[in-house]
């Protein structure tokens, strides 16, 4: 239990530090709130996403209704479920003219409170509080929310930054005649750099190289433990240790568990079990995501090995000037993550890196760093090859700085630079990258 008084202090506290310190927050895309707020709206998404700076733009939006608490304070470490009662009335001791009036709570860190769910409930359903609930860990994930939220929660994911939030942090406001005209040069210098580093907001603002990567290298190992070792009681750390530098090494490739147990089996002692449950957490976790293949079947996809992509182009191994390649193809398949659900990959005696259902349809896309003489007719062909199979006259391939439109066997394929495509409206230019 925390004192009343401690509580009134904490609440003051964040309240003044909100108003006055917090500056500059990036409006953050894809957050959809429901029409009406009658649900319990959780945050979640990998660590070091932004969740905790959404959660203040709520609060500046609505500064006048609004609580804003971090259950990561070390003043509040005792707090427990029942004192969610007397922080309602310390707010309204605060606000008392909001007693029959709308009230929004953010909760911060949520899952440190056992039992928080009922409250929340309560507090949605009969006491006119929207609540907002953030928390950087799995068990605030869809997969893992207490049956007693089911169906009464609305689930945001919130991702690292996409690179037209990228330039809006650096104060770039992005026209079409930045894509057209003079000023593409800066965005692809940007792009370079959102290349190398990746989208996590405090790497992105940080402007010294020592620092990103010290961010980077905190940020992982705050996931190793905090995600994975503690959140899911993993003893066999050398196991998870040497799958972790294998999937971060290998994304935007095919990978085989069953190829790696029988890589690895005789080097060190592990069971088939702890490999697939490993494997298994990393997922639940958000660090990676796979890709299946392109298959009618259930059955047949699973069959196959996955393509495994990586939350943030950050966190990957990169050794060479050749990972570029798949680092661009990391950074496609997020983008179209935020579209879509159903990704699959192509491989049917050609490849084609990704075929997404957009608007009830399948529609192709392949992406390669450069295009040359020495692999056009392998990407193009692949492409094309794909296109055949879902029966439509277009796709799209993505590189790093080509565009061109070419036609083979009467299929259209445009050849865009991923840097424009990224900062394109979907329904605007981008919608003109398929039909020019």
């Amino acid at each position: 239990m925390v004192g009343k008084e401690k509580l009134k202090e904490v609440v003051l506290s964040n309240q003044e530090f909100i108003s006055n310190q917090v500056k500059d927050i990036v409006k953050r895309e894809n957050i959809r709130l429901p029409e009406r707020l009658n649900k319990v709206v959780i945050l979640y998404g990998v660590r070091r996403s932004g969740k905790t700076f959404v959660l203040f733009d709520l609060f500046k939006r609505y500064k006048d209704t609004s609580l804003y608490i971090d259950f990561e304070d070390d003043r509040l470490s005792n707090f427990q479920a029942n004192d969610f009662e007397i922080l309602k009335d310390i707010f309204l001791e605060l606000k008392p003219d909001l007693l029959n009036k709308k009230k929004r709570f953010l909760l911060d860190e949520i899952q440190n409170i056992k039992d928080w769910e009922k409250f929340c409930r309560r507090a949605v359903e009969k006491e006119n509080i929207d609540v907002f609930v953030a928390g950087s860990s799995s068990k605030i994930m869809p997969l893992e929310i207490h049956t007693s939220l089911r169906g009464r929660a609305w689930s945001i994911e919130i991702t690292t930054f996409s690179f037209r939030e990228y330039l809006q942090a650096k104060n770039i406001s992005v026209e079409e005649s930045f894509i057209y005209g003079s000023k593409k040069i800066m965005i692809k210098q940007h792009f370079s750099d959102y290349m190398r580093w990746g989208g996590f907001p405090e790497v992105v603002l940080s402007k010294d190289e020592f620092e990103k990567n010290k961010l980077i290298k905190e940020y992982l190992g705050a996931m190793f433990f905090k995600d994975l070792v503690e959140r899911f009681n993993i003893n066999n750390i050398h196991l998870l240790d040497v799958l972790i530098d294998k999937l971060f090494s290998s994304f935007s490739q095919k990978f085989s568990l069953t190829a790696f147990y029988k890589q690895y089996k005789g080097k060190f002692p592990f069971s088939k079990d702890s490999l697939f449950g490993y494997y298994k957490n990393l997922l639940e976790s958000m660090l990676i995501f796979e890709v299946r293949k392109f298959a009618e079947s259930t059955y047949k996809r699973l069959r196959n090995p996955a393509k495994i992509y990586l939350a943030d182009v950050g966190l990957a191994r990169k050794v060479s000037s050749e990972d570029l390649g798949r680092v661009l193809e990391n950074i496609v398949f997020l983008e179209l993550r935020k579209k879509t659900e159903e990704i699959f990959y192509f491989d049917e005696e050609k490849e084609c890196d990704f075929v997404v259902k957009e608007k009830n349809k399948f529609f192709p896309y392949q992406v390669c760093f450069e295009l040359t003489e020495k692999n056009r007719e392998r990407e193009l062909g692949g492409l094309v090859l794909c296109c055949k199979w879902l029966e439509i006259k277009e796709g799209i391939l993505l590189t790093n700085d080509q565009e061109e439109e070419v036609k083979i066997n009467r299929i259209k394929i445009r050849i865009f630079p991923v840097w424009k495509w990224l900062i394109a409206d979907s329904s605007g230019i981008r919608e003109r990258c398929k039909t020019k």
